[in-house]
């Protein structure tokens, strides 16, 4: 099987595995217990809090584990507009960002709040113009992912950051990094909440982190016993976010490789995709690991079905949002006309996909397409 939907999930990386497995067993302590095991699982979470906190260029105590991104942007945007709505009522973000965030903000627009979605180019990307000028007098949280999960195309969070502090001082800028880590260099520190994921970098599910930089503050979730420096309450899943301290380890330390080999190995998945009739519909500037294309005249999800029976597993769009019968939110808010959102598929390599995986993958593509006609042609 060649799998390339790791914008979706990342299969676990077998020294994530090994040591998270301990820590089920014979290191089973509560980190907040006083007794020997306990203080060995509190050892043992402080080292991947360390860990993680190297990965994104922060503090130890300035990270926040959570059970995930999606729990990591709810506590985020949740979190800072209930600290900081007595100083106004408005948020700026785009129109592309993922349900976990978009979701919240509908939610929230429920409950009193204006929102102010800045919508991309049509090749996906979002003019730092765009979102410094929406910001207004009762604004008091931006939040912009860092990568975009659909099209890969990265987003200028460290300019966008550093020009809404120049222009409102007291706003607070929150970013999803989940697509980010192991991809790109972590934001600034105008970037004062960040959202990191440990199974989109070949860590396990269950384990996520806020970065919350000081003096910015959030107003927690879950009150309960003091953990995560009284940002969310419960004990923590010491065996995955062990696990997930090792991931955000190999996957800085993976970086490197990946923008070289996989900048080539895109550029040979756009270039072959594009031969075959395919349209590109991720920026020229987006991350190596994402390619999302269209192909006109053929639908999307039999095009994935195809791929599939050749051993090439891809996606049709963010996997959150793949059980819903509506077509890519993303590629119509850039604007590109049904025909391309009706047959748009998504790429997603990761540092363990290979030359000859691309070669593959390429080859059952033309081989799904040519069936794909064929039959078309036969009910015609």
């Amino acid at each position: 099987m060649i799998y390339l939907d790791n914008n979706a999930t990342t299969r676990v990386h077998p020294d994530v595995l090994a040591a998270m497995l301990p820590w089920f067993g014979e290191r089973f302590g509560n980190p907040s217990s006083l007794h020997r095991l306990g203080a060995e699982a509190a050892r043992g979470l402080d080292e991947a809090r360390e860990a993680v906190a190297r990965a994104l260029g922060a503090a130890p105590g300035e990270v926040v584990f959570t059970s995930g991104g999606t729990e990591a942007n709810t506590l985020a945007i949740r979190g800072a507009v209930a600290a900081l709505r007595r100083r106004g009522d408005h948020v700026v973000t785009t129109a592309v960002e993922h349900p976990s965030v978009g979701e919240v903000l509908r939610a929230l627009e429920q409950e009193g709040l204006r929102v102010t979605r800045v919508s991309p180019r049509p090749s996906g990307e979002v003019d730092p113009d765009e979102v410094v000028a929406a910001v207004e007098d009762g604004t008091i949280l931006v939040s912009v992912m860092h990568v975009q999960n659909e099209t890969g195309a990265v987003f200028p969070v460290d300019a966008i950051a550093r020009r809404v502090k120049a222009r409102a001082q007291k706003v607070v800028v929150h970013s999803d990094g989940v697509q980010a880590l192991g991809k790109v260099a972590p934001p600034g520190k105008a970037v004062d909440l960040y959202t990191v994921s440990a199974h989109k970098v070949h860590g396990p599910k269950g384990a996520g982190a806020l970065v919350v930089r000081r003096p910015a503050r959030v107003v927690p979730l879950v009150p309960g016993g003091g953990q995560e420096h009284g940002l969310r309450g419960g004990t923590e899943a010491v065996p995955l976010l062990v696990g997930f301290g090792v991931a955000a380890r190999l996957a800085v330390e993976a970086r490197p490789a990946l923008l070289r080999d996989g900048a080539a190995r895109a550029a040979r998945m756009r270039e072959g995709i594009e031969a075959l009739g395919g349209v590109i519909n991720s920026p020229p500037g987006a991350v190596s690991t994402t390619v999302n294309a269209s192909f006109p005249g053929v639908a999307a999800e039999p095009l994935v079905h195809a791929l599939e029976e050749r051993g090439v597993v891809a996606s049709t769009g963010s996997a959150c949002a793949s059980k819903r019968a509506e077509r890519s939110p993303t590629l119509r808010a850039m604007g590109l006309p049904e025909e391309r959102l009706a047959s748009a598929v998504r790429f997603s390599l990761s540092r363990e996909t290979t030359d000859e995986d691309v070669r593959q993958a390429l080859a059952a593509l033309e081989g799904a397409l040519a069936a794909l006609a064929q039959g078309a042609g036969r009910r015609s």
